[in-house]
Formats: structure tokens, C-alpha cells, sequence
């Protein structure tokens, strides 16, 4: 009884997000998921519930969730860039001072597209702890939610420019400005070295062995401890020149 209970609950939130969607698509119009969450939150109860009826939705059609009129926008992006929206709408990216590197949808299709048209390559620039590693990941190998979705988000010859955490060591960076793992971020490692993408990439093992073995992690903002400006001025120019990726 319980049981038909559920389903039948989990039938209606689909019946009801797909009537969400089709007033979306016929008028045109974009919402987030969060906009939908806070417009049905006694129906849906949590942003989690949303988020997966959501990507069963896209699954079950076979659609990417742009398609459904359903966007999410967390990244940034800026740089020598200019390109022209389908509504004819020019974009200069060199206007922003700042750069977001999310893994969202959209993002990832931007770099993604940039990747394929361009035909560029493309570095992976995130701090040197378990959750850098694995926007990384989801960049380059894409995620397990949007796994139907792989082929069109995900970019893999991504190469791991930094912060690695052999640099760490290398550069001597101040202890004072790392940060001591957590036990969540332990057993995130664990889980991280298990996965077979991984396991065939004995150099990210390394790197990955080194942030265990230290038991400390850092972000990109440590640097700051050799020189305000050692990103920009050294640490970046110096890795593509001398090829210091993985």
C-alpha cells in the first residue's frame, strides 16, 4: 500500500514539473530550477526532489535540459572572447574582470563548444583538494546525473594544469596557508581513487596520493603566500610554457 503510495507520488510531481516545462516551452521562457522549487515548495519539499524528477525527466526523453526550457547559470566567464547569442545579442567577454568555472550545465556546454569549434586546448585551473579535483572530473569525464548527456558536455583531453598538489611541495608554499584535510575529504579521496577513469590515470593517482599522504589540502589563493601577483606574473606564464601539466 505504501509502496503504491509512492509511486503514485512520484507520478504526479513528474506529471506536474512536465506541465511546468510545457507552459515554458510555449511561452518561450526560461526558468531556473530554483524558480521552480520556490514556486511549488509545499509541492516538492526540497530543491534535492526537484533536481532529480528534473534529470529523470531529460533521461526519460532523451532531451538536454536547455531543450526543456530549464537553465541553471553559476559560471563566469571572461577572457579575449567575442560571440553572438542566436537572438543576434554580441557578447564580449573582455568586459568581465572575472572568471567562475562551476560545473553547471550551461558552463560546461560553453567550454564544451569552445573546445570543439575552436578546436583549442584546454586546462583545468582548481584548488588543489578533493572538490578541485572533482569539478575537474566533471568537466572531463562528466557526471553521473547527466551521464546521458556525456557526449555533447564533456571535453576529454582537459589536461590538469593546477594547483596540483605535487606543487605544493615543490614551490614550498607556507604551511600556514594550507588547510587540514577533513574526514569527509578523506573518504572522498578513497572513493575518488576507486573510480576506473582514475585508476587508468597513474599521474592524477599520484597527485592524489600526495594530498592523503600530507594530510593537507590548499586552494589557488595560497599562492598569494610566495607573492601577491604569483599566479598571474609566474606560476600561470611558467606552466604553459614549460608544459607543466598532467
Amino acid at each position: 500500500r505504501l509502496n503504491h503510495l509512492a509511486i503514485s507520488l512520484v507520478e504526479s510531481l513528474i506529471l506536474k514539473m512536465l506541465s511546468v516545462i510545457y507552459k515554458l516551452v510555449q511561452s518561450n521562457t526560461y526558468a531556473t530550477k530554483r524558480d521552480i522549487f520556490y514556486c511549488n515548495k509545499g509541492l516538492f519539499g526540497t530543491q534535492r526532489t526537484v533536481d532529480k524528477i528534473i534529470d529523470d525527466i531529460c533521461c526519460m526523453l532523451l532531451i538536454p535540459r536547455l531543450n526543456l526550457h530549464l537553465a541553471t547559470s553559476k559560471g563566469l566567464i571572461a577572457g579575449d572572447l567575442c560571440y553572438t547569442e542566436v537572438d543576434g545579442t554580441r557578447v564580449n567577454c573582455a568586459s568581465n574582470s572575472m572568471g567562475k568555472g562551476f560545473p553547471d550545465l550551461n558552463t560546461r556546454l560553453m567550454v564544451r563548444k569552445l573546445w570543439e569549434f575552436l578546436q583549442i586546448p584546454v586546462f583545468a585551473l582548481v584548488d588543489a583538494d578533493p572538490y578541485g579535483i572533482e569539478i575537474m572530473c566533471i568537466y572531463k569525464y562528466g557526471s553521473v546525473s547527466m551521464s546521458f548527456e556525456g557526449h555533447r558536455l564533456t571535453v576529454p583531453s582537459i589536461m590538469w594544469l593546477g594547483l596540483l598538489p605535487s606543487d605544493l611541495e615543490r614551490l614550498i608554499i607556507p604551511k600556514a596557508a594550507l588547510i587540514p584535510l577533513t574526514k569527509t575529504d578523506y573518504n572522498k579521496l578513497a572513493s575518488m581513487q576507486k573510480r576506473p577513469y582514475i585508476m587508468s590515470q597513474p599521474l592524477w593517482q599520484r597527485e592524489i596520493d600526495i594530498i592523503r599522504n600530507s594530510k593537507m589540502k590548499a586552494e589557488i589563493q595560497s599562492l598569494t603566500a610566495l607573492a601577491p601577483d604569483y599566479l598571474t606574473r609566474v606560476y600561470l606564464p611558467n606552466k604553459l610554457h614549460f608544459g607543466g601539466w598532467i
